[in-house]
């Protein structure tokens, strides 16, 4: 696995791996710099906006850490301070350089930003764009998924769980799909490496659950034969 690597600025921290500790610069967390030279805002169904950036080898997804729910009324996007390895950034990244080196479907990380202010701090994060995809969601709102996906997407899930990666929003907005009908994982805010347990059939519920808000959504029909499919592939890779 690569090694990660802190950088100290000013009142803040980047995170980084060391093969990409040459080319590191302030400015790729600069967001008026960025938007100044074509970076883009992008909000998909589910998900916070983001800033899709464009380099000279590669596209990246900036995202901002911000709260959810009716905490998000009262702090939008500052959490404790319990130390730099404890800080969703930094541990997003981590788990992220770790699938990476698993060749798990999963974005490819970048960089972490971390801003400390006394007790709490602000992050953010950059990973490599997925291109030519669409959210599972999406699919399901204008179009007819294939049993053959469903196979796809219950093994994917599979393949994670069985690296003991728990990721605790599996839904169809975090679940991309190419023009080829590969799939891929995104959004891995506190998930966590843990031995096997029942946290795998509760990961498995919440996608159910997420999947039937989705057709009710949408007034689209949620298949109880397609998601046998998905368990059916699923259980085929947790149960070698």
């Amino acid at each position: 696995m690569s090694e990660l690597v802190v950088i100290p600025l000013d009142r803040s921290y980047a995170v980084t791996s060391a093969q990409r500790r040459a080319a590191f610069a302030a400015s790729w967390f600069d967001r008026p710099f960025l938007e100044a030279r074509g970076a883009r805002r992008h909000t998909s169904t589910g998900r916070a906006p983001v800033l899709i950036c464009e380099t000279e080898t590669e596209t990246w997804v900036l995202r901002h850490y911000s709260r959810g729910g009716l905490v998000a009324r009262f702090i939008e996007d500052h959490y404790l301070w319990r130390g730099l390895k404890r800080t969703r950034a930094f541990r997003e990244l981590e788990i992220l350089t770790r699938m990476r080196a698993w060749q798990l479907p999963a974005p490819e990380p970048v960089a972490a930003w971390v801003a400390r202010s006394g007790l709490v701090y602000q992050a953010d994060i950059i990973t490599v764009y997925i291109p030519h995809t669409r959210a599972l969601s999406a699919l399901l709102r204008g179009e007819s998924v294939p049993e053959s996906l469903w196979r796809r997407i219950g093994k994917m899930l599979g393949e994670f769980h069985c690296f003991g990666v728990d990721h605790p929003d599996i839904t169809a907005h975090n679940i991309l799909v190419d023009a080829q009908m590969r799939t891929f994982l995104v959004d891995f805010d506190n998930a966590v490496i843990r031995p096997r347990g029942r946290w795998q059939r509760r990961g498995i519920a919440r996608f159910e659950r997420s999947l039937r808000k989705v057709a009710m959504e949408t007034g689209t029909e949620f298949s109880p034969m397609q998601w046998r499919s998905v368990v059916a592939a699923y259980e085929s890779v947790v149960s070698r």
